[in-house]
């Protein structure tokens, strides 16, 4: 008989997209293996527009606001420490910055484009709007971002999946969106020459630059969850991780938990890694709007939670 896994997945389509690839690697690398797939509803899909925790923000301080804990994540998670998964496929920004006992993130796959994305009814990116238009996003973050550099900016909220944001851009009377890069392109709407077509509709895109919008931490990141003591599942994951990516999130998430005691802002943060050297990058919003505190840092790229720690340190002197 073939060794069997069961994978853990949330039941949007993105969710399921991100399971698919993590299923496709492990396959490339175990032929051998049989996986089969469960969807887990978790409170998020459950609670839909109410409790859906925002893509601007380390999820321990959306937990604060909403009263729940990993709302996209937790089910899933106690799934997997109940030996009903044997691997967790999460999106890593939604994952809390500490985890439960007995669980750990074993591996990553590469890391797809950090990037912001506007999606507009028009040509011509930011640069086209007029004074006072409306652009919806669900996030805190982002929502800081618009303003802190174009602050006549009318922000609606903006709630659901990918598919059903878009299709809110279609029906409601808002002159675009702003989403996050990877999960367009892995529902397959990666833009041609800066347009996408959606139901018979063309959108046109703008990837926002990082100077202004710095990522949420985890952004762009499939995660494995594992239960801490299954070596033999540990085996079959570590072959599809991606170290470079690994160390990258471990950095990301340790600047997300140093900060949650005592902060409850938006917050951005990204590491990169090049010629053995990591750059990590930082961007505080306080409760007002207005200039992030920022700072970079660089350092060791295996020392991703001593630069997490230097960053704060240089952030908070500014």
């Amino acid at each position: 008989m073939a060794e069997k896994i069961v994978l853990g997945t949330r039941g949007s389509e993105l969710a399921r997209a991100q399971a698919h690839l993590v299923e496709r690697a492990i396959q490339a690398a175990r032929p051998d293996l049989k996986i089969e797939t469960k969807i887990i509803m978790t409170k998020g899909d459950k609670g839909g527009a109410t409790f859906e925790v925002a893509d601007h923000e380390d999820p321990q301080a959306a937990t604060l606001r909403h009263g729940r804990k990993g709302l996209f994540t937790a089910e899933i998670e106690r799934a997997l420490l109940a030996g009903d998964v044997d691997i967790a496929a999460h999106s890593a920004k939604d994952l809390p910055s500490e985890m439960s006992p007995g669980a750990e993130i074993a591996a990553v796959l590469p890391r797809a484009p950090a990037d912001d994305v506007l999606v507009s009814r028009r040509r011509g990116g930011l640069a086209a709007l007029q004074e006072g238009a409306t652009i919806a996003t669900g996030s805190v973050r982002r929502r800081h971002q618009l303003l802190w550099k174009w602050p006549d900016l009318k922000i609606v909220d903006l709630r659901g999946n990918v598919p059903t944001r878009v299709r809110k851009l279609a029906e409601n009377d808002w002159d675009a969106i702003v989403l996050a890069r990877a999960g367009l392109e892995r529902l397959g709407l990666a833009p041609t020459q800066g347009e996408i077509n959606f139901e018979a509709r063309k959108f046109f895109l703008e990837v926002l630059p990082r100077e202004i919008f710095l990522a949420a931490g985890g952004q762009g990141i499939i995660a494995m969850q594992i239960r801490a003591d299954d070596e033999r599942v540990r085996a079959i994951v570590d072959l599809v991780n991606d170290r470079e990516t690994s160390l990258c999130l471990r950095a990301e998430r340790e600047f997300l938990r140093l900060l949650h005691g005592d902060c409850n802002s938006p917050v951005g943060v990204l590491a990169t890694v090049k010629d053995g050297v990591m750059k990590l990058r930082g961007q505080l919003f306080d409760q007002g709007l207005g200039a992030p505190r920022e700072g970079e840092v660089e350092g060791e790229f295996e020392d991703g939670k001593g630069l997490a720690a230097h960053l704060l340190r240089r952030i908070n002197a500014e």
